[in-house]
């Protein structure tokens, strides 16, 4: 069965970033210490230059997650909210307005509980996230220019064809893609060092340590597990401020350099599964509104206020929407709601405005009112 969706591309891309994001929500990874393991020494400088310096375009493994962010199990969450709005749920799952899953639904599922997924990547046009819960098996497939998701509870795959422009915004991510956002995030607020070796997946790897020096930061620390051979990042571990325990780690159990099969990547629905396809020529004419909107709100697009851990992103009122999955998390605080995580706080001022950042909710307030 094959139907035209009447969401773009860009519509229905976050429920394939939160079914597939394993690398972007990804905790707790088997990390062990080795004391058998001794790689040549090298300093921070050095190991950051073997992680610039790797030329890894194929590889496969398997990524184990699970999420510890001081959130509680939203699966039922999702449901109850659903019913609140007055849509149909199946399964638990929030459904829009339409009857297909609430983005925002699959986000909160995928950032609580554990999971475990197979990653391959072969190139930069090339790569499959296979997430593999009890109950089901969800797909993100990308080669060349074909994209599809496809989820085996509901038996219904999604099929967009890329135009030579686009990257996917929900691209398949592996823990090098995390460790990538880290990465970014050096700079002299931030203290980098060399921890003890380690082996990770069956390979020997560098520990290197980011410690921000704020203290308005939530995060703690962010350990990232470096292939001391090849300089892929195979894992990342990150902790809050004032804890010992992961909040935030991705990491490989197992890994092969290998080229992976070029079947992998041709992806066919099963028989019977529901394909919806997105319009290329409805995209086309949304991407050509859309690009008219951000045009029109130029005046109004988000600021950043603050540099490297103390970074506070601005969104002005009325630019986004916070999904009511999320706002039944909130908390009220002076200035307006507080969804509140280990690692990231929202603020949702009275005015409308949305404040996001990895700091404390007073580093929160006082951009909000202009200090």
């Amino acid at each position: 069965m094959t139907r035209t969706g009447r969401k773009s591309w860009r519509q229905w891309t976050p429920a394939v970033v939160a079914a597939g994001a394993v690398g972007a929500a990804a905790l707790v990874a088997p990390f062990s210490a080795n004391a058998a393991v001794d790689l040549p020494d090298k300093t921070a400088a050095e190991v950051l230059a073997l992680v610039q310096e790797k030329d890894v375009d194929a590889f496969s493994g398997t990524v184990e997650q699970s999420s510890n962010l001081g959130l509680p199990d939203l699966s039922a969450l999702g449901a109850a909210a659903g019913a609140n709005a007055g849509g149909a749920t199946t399964g638990g799952t929030n459904n829009d307005d339409d009857g297909e899953p609430s983005p925002a639904s699959a986000a909160l599922e995928l950032i609580t509980g554990s999971h475990t997924a197979q990653v391959f990547v072969n190139g930069p046009d090339q790569a499959r996230l296979q997430v593999l819960d009890q109950l089901e098996e969800r797909n993100i497939v990308r080669n060349g220019d074909e994209l599809w998701y496809y989820n085996s509870d509901e038996n219904e795959a999604i099929h967009a064809t890329l135009e030579d422009h686009e990257k996917p915004d929900g691209a398949p991510s592996a823990p090098n893609d995390v460790a990538a956002h880290f990465l970014e995030k050096i700079d002299p607020s931030t203290e980098v060092t060399v921890g003890s070796d380690r082996m990770v997946a069956g390979r020997a790897v560098y520990d290197l340590v980011l410690t921000p020096r704020s203290t308005e930061t939530l995060v703690g620390s962010v350990s990232i597990a470096v292939d001391g051979e090849t300089g892929l990042p195979l894992g990342v571990t990150v902790t809050a401020a004032g804890s010992s325990d992961p909040a935030f780690s991705s990491a490989f159990t197992e890994i092969s350099y290998e080229e992976p099969s070029a079947d992998l990547f041709d992806f066919t629905p099963p028989a019977g599964a529901t394909v919806t396809e997105v319009d290329p020529g409805e995209h086309k004419g949304e991407h050509q509104r859309e690009q008219a909107d951000k045009e029109a709100a130029a005046a109004e697009k988000p600021t950043v206020v603050g540099e490297g851990w103390d970074t506070v992103v601005v969104v002005p009122a009325g630019q986004q929407e916070i999904p009511p999955e999320l706002m039944q998390l909130s908390t009220p605080v002076d200035g307006g709601q507080l969804l509140s995580t280990a690692l990231v706080n929202v603020l949702i001022t009275d005015d409308g405005r949305i404040l996001a950042g990895s700091v404390t909710v007073e580093r929160l307030q006082a951009v909000a009112s202009g200090q």
